[in-house]
């Protein structure tokens, strides 16, 4: 017999023993390889079912890039899953304000349910990623010792450590802009701010400050009502803010995974956060559409404008669908994407940093950003191997 003839295509036609034993050789060498970081390797099998086996655990193997990865995800959707916790104890379905609920159905009657959906989205994410972690030997992430920052005094949030802060936000809104526009921020494009949203609350601090049997009429006529639909459309535009970055970031990652099996978890989870943003988006609007625009909170001064009433499109609330926009090359045609794609606007580390921005993190110690950063760099230099 002769050795392996290989095709124009570059498929193997016939190998011969001493190529098998190449092969062989090869699966052997990138077993120690996962061994060296902690996975599981492929079992040995004789001849020809050698083959079909490898075939098959390609798509199953992951390298040390892909541990990358996954932990940096798994630590965001902790993240994630806290805050969500935070809005769901008090504004989701079985929320404990009754005051914040209302305020938040003013921008949909729906929107106690999304929250508990969303929150059980995010916990499904964290527990499925770190027990994924562990089926293949790798580390799972905790992020528990960095449970520090205090609760909401309000009625209904319980009184536990977090690990982010919802009572003084910085919301970036140029997502907003961004979406309706036909530039992309992956060739240089700039948007500049949709609503000026500063060291803002997006959940009731307690309840002198807003009583938690507070009416919640459209628009709102006291002061304490007034502040409190505020705070409920500052966690409208942040629901948003949230789940728009996590559509970019798993976008991002899946462009780095070697394994078939992490590229599916990712692309698959990655998703449903766009899911998420397209359904906050769309509600988002409604806190800067009559009959609520023009809500300004009477501590903070932040302001809810009528972004219709200032004409064209990079204002107008009911268009939530993306923009076709410039993508890869601007000699190419526009398509609808999602954007940022590249790592310097929306990876890993862009994402630690939207974050810290967003004050999400305020009150947080030195150690914890030195760990969140680290995993988030060492997913951003994660590169996809072709085998």
């Amino acid at each position: 017999m002769s050795k392996s003839d290989v095709t124009s295509a570059g498929s193997v036609e016939w190998a011969g023993e001493d190529d098998l034993e190449a092969r062989w050789r090869g699966v052997v060498g990138r077993r120690s390889f996962l061994k060296g970081v902690g996975l599981a390797g492929v079992a040995a099998v004789p001849g020809a079912a050698l083959f079909a086996s490898e075939a098959r655990a390609a798509t199953r193997e992951v390298t040390a890039g892909d541990v990358a990865i996954l932990r940096l995800l798994a630590a965001i959707e902790l993240i994630e899953t806290d805050l969500w916790q935070q809005y769901n104890e008090l504004g989701g379905v079985n929320g404990g304000n009754p005051a914040y609920m209302a305020a938040l159905s003013n921008l949909d009657s729906d929107m106690p349910q999304y929250i508990a959906d969303n929150t059980d989205d995010e916990e499904s994410h964290a527990a499925f990623l770190n027990a994924y972690l562990r089926s293949k030997g790798a580390p799972p992430v905790n992020l528990d010792e960095f449970r520090t920052l205090p609760s909401s005094q309000a009625t209904g949030a319980k009184q536990k450590r977090r690990l982010t802060n919802l009572q003084t936000l910085d919301v970036d809104t140029s997502w907003y802009v961004r979406y309706r526009s036909t530039q992309n921020p992956d060739l240089g494009a700039t948007f500049p701010q949709a609503v000026d949203i500063k060291h803002e609350p997006a959940i009731p601090l307690n309840d002198t400050d807003t009583p938690p049997g507070l009416p919640a009429p459209v628009p709102p006529v006291g002061a304490q009502e007034t502040r409190m639909q505020a705070i409920a459309n500052t966690a409208g535009f942040h629901f948003a803010y949230i789940e728009q970055g996590g559509s970019s970031l798993y976008s991002i990652m899946a462009l780095k995974a070697t394994s078939l099996e992490v590229l599916r978890v990712i692309v698959s989870i990655g998703g449903v956060e766009t899911n998420h943003f397209s359904l906050w988006h769309d509600k988002a609007g409604n806190a800067v559409a009559q009959p609520l625009a023009g809500v300004t909170d009477p501590e903070t001064g932040v302001t809810f404008p009528d972004l219709n009433a200032k004409g064209g499109e990079l204002n107008q609330t009911n268009l939530i669908l993306p923009e076709p926009c410039d993508f890869l090359h601007k000699d190419l045609p526009q398509c609808s994407i999602v954007r940022p794609t590249l790592d310097d606007n929306g990876g890993a580390v862009a994402t630690i940093k939207s974050f810290t921005a967003d004050r999400l993190f305020e009150g947080q110690s030195p150690k914890f950003f030195r760990t969140v950063l680290e995993l988030a760099r060492e997913a951003d230099a994660a590169q996809r191997s072709l085998r």
